[in-house]
């Protein structure tokens, strides 16, 4: 035997060794087994329009044990004019019943993405949330826009726990997604998230009505270039959501007219 075949044969088995090594360190570290490879764009930096639908996730996104991607979804489910409304920061004592009279209306279902401490406080909101046939989403315990710099350790106790306290709230209503603060998501807290049955929800156009821009401004945003089965991101919570109410009572009709039907995220398909 030539000495460039022992070399290649002593090579293999070191090669070997080392990753043997990498993962045993690995597994007491108690990194993710899941690995994210749906390519999206993590670390929001806790400013909503940097989840842009660009970094969207692919068809190979890695799948939990539940079978629930880790990729971020940002498209409604269906395969024509199809569009999912999504709700975020409550629910509100306020605000969040004035939304519920609009979906109702307006005979429209939509995802809530509530945070744990006010699901906690307003319990009786998120139940009436279930009972009219919305969805619900874990927007985590108290809305911390900087998780993506945190320990990993924090991102997976703001995620369980804010899903435990939501459903705590509505006892026996599922959780079916979780949308990361600010749109800070992670690796790992795209994994802790579909580990726990719960899609990481992202979103397609935002009118940034969080900040007020004038209901002009709003309805401008929704309802020019819409990509295909959009997400739309709103808001009950987190200050005066007036605005919000008034461009729902416009857009949601003008979808109507424009031939779209209401429906939720995509939960389960890439």
């Amino acid at each position: 035997m030539g000495t460039t075949s022992i070399s290649a044969r002593r090579l293999r088995r070191t090669g070997s060794a080392a990753t043997a090594a990498v993962l045993g360190i690995l597994a007491v570290s108690g990194t993710p087994a899941l690995a994210a490879t749906d390519g999206s764009a993590d670390g929001a930096a806790g400013r909503k329009p940097s989840d842009s639908a660009a970094s969207a996730g692919n068809p190979g996104a890695a799948r939990s044990a539940t079978g629930i991607p880790s990729g971020i979804s940002r498209v409604a489910q269906g395969s024509g004019r199809d569009v999912a409304i999504t709700i975020d920061d409550g629910p509100d004592p306020r605000w969040t019943p004035q939304v519920l009279q609009v979906l109702r209306k307006n005979h429209v279902k939509a995802t809530f993405c509530m945070i744990g401490t006010k699901a906690q406080k307003y319990p009786e909101l998120v139940r009436e949330v279930a009972a009219d046939g919305h969805r619900l989403c874990n927007h985590s315990v108290d809305h911390d826009v900087t998780m993506d710099r945190k320990p990993v350790a924090f991102q997976r106790q703001q995620i369980l726990q804010g899903k435990a306290m939501i459903e705590k709230a509505a006892p026996g209503v599922p959780v079916g997604y979780y949308r990361a603060p600010g749109g800070a998501f992670t690796p790992d807290s795209r994994a802790i998230a579909a580990a726990s049955g719960m899609r990481p929800l992202g979103w397609s156009v935002d009118p940034k009505d969080w900040s007020r821009p004038g209901l002009p401004a709003i309805i401008s945003a929704v309802e020019e270039k819409l990509p295909q089965q959009p997400t739309v991101l709103f808001h009950d919570g987190g200050g005066d959501r007036s605005e919000t109410v008034a461009a729902l009572k416009e857009y949601l009709p003008w979808l109507t007219t424009q031939g779209y039907r209401f429906t939720f995220p995509a939960r389960t398909t890439p």
